[in-house]
């Protein structure tokens, strides 16, 4: 019997991604998101739904479906918006669950992020956080979202778990991101304002996420909240540096961007508990992941997709 699993959030990055590696393993898989795919995020095979998670009688016709796995990815991407962003990151947590809690699903992987830590210092380890220390709305409902499924783990055995994402990059990410944005400027040989630079940051490439997401579903992680990330910071200056080197090309122009007040000069995780209990660790290198992020961007501008 083929593995059938639900991304809700499919049509974005990871959700991509994970998408393409689970067709490859012969699973069938459904898309949910609130809005179509692009043209070139669209694969064939995987059935795509136009549902938003947050309307709980649109979204409770899909548990006929039997799936086996849930990841959920699901969220409003512009965190302006405070109530959608609440709504859409947990009120849609809780739909999701609540109509698979009864339904044998084999797991469901909440993907969370490092956000939830608020001012916990780093390398930051694995705990229920604290929502008067979160930064952000976008932070608050990531958190509720993880105390819910928590909770829902110890009252009812649902078998969730939740992995913390640090900063994922790679290809077709949009090019909204500190990498893609400073590929994009190299590539073109611009001038580009950034900040000082010297925050601390940690990065993983997309295959290594997809690997973690795919043991999380596996192991016996139920009721666990797990780092995945690379464990090596490295200063933004530093990464930005690397790209124009790569690329052979770009003129950052440091300082001329001021940091926000409230943000953190060092994020990164410890990602001991994701080695022991998923037996994972990250693969490839942040030199290797960003020659094979360039590349495939410069194949882009030059088949005229590149977004200019």
């Amino acid at each position: 019997m083929k593995k059938k699993i639900l991304i809700t959030g499919g049509t974005g990055f990871i959700g991509f991604h994970l998408s393409k590696k689970c067709l490859s393993l012969g699973w069938s898989v459904t898309s949910l998101s609130s809005k179509n795919p692009k043209p070139q995020k669209r694969l064939q095979r995987v059935k795509y739904l136009k549902i938003d998670i947050t309307n709980k009688i649109k979204l409770s016709k899909i548990k006929k479906k039997k799936f086996d796995y849930i990841v959920n990815l699901a969220g409003y991407v512009d965190h302006t918006d405070k109530k959608r962003t609440l709504e859409s990151h947990f009120i849609g947590c809780k739909n999701l669950a609540s109509i698979f809690v009864n339904e044998n699903i084999k797991k469901f992987v909440q993907v969370g992020s490092s956000i939830e830590y608020g001012k916990l210092k780093s390398p930051q380890v694995e705990n229920k956080g604290n929502l008067h220390s979160t930064y952000s709305i976008y932070g608050k409902a990531k958190l509720l979202s993880t105390k819910f499924l928590l909770d829902l783990n110890k009252q009812k055995d649902f078998p969730s778990s939740i992995i913390r994402l640090y900063l994922v990059y790679g290809p077709n990410q949009d090019t909204n991101r500190v990498v893609p944005i400073t590929i994009k400027n190299a590539i073109d040989n611009k001038k580009f304002d950034c900040s000082h630079g010297l925050q601390y940051r940690d990065f993983t490439y997309i295959d290594d996420v997809i690997a973690a997401i795919l043991k999380s579903l596996k192991s016996e992680t139920s009721g666990e909240i797990i780092n995945i990330g690379s464990g090596k910071p490295v200063r933004i200056k530093t990464l930005i540096n690397k790209i124009c080197l790569i690329v052979g090309a770009g003129k950052p122009i440091f300082g001329k961007i001021k940091m926000r007040k409230d943000e953190t000069i060092a994020l990164y995780p410890n990602i001991n508990k994701a080695k022991k209990l998923l037996n994972w660790r990250p693969k490839i290198s942040l030199n290797a992941g960003l020659r094979k992020t360039v590349k495939y961007f410069k194949n882009e501008k030059y088949t005229n997709n590149f977004k200019r």
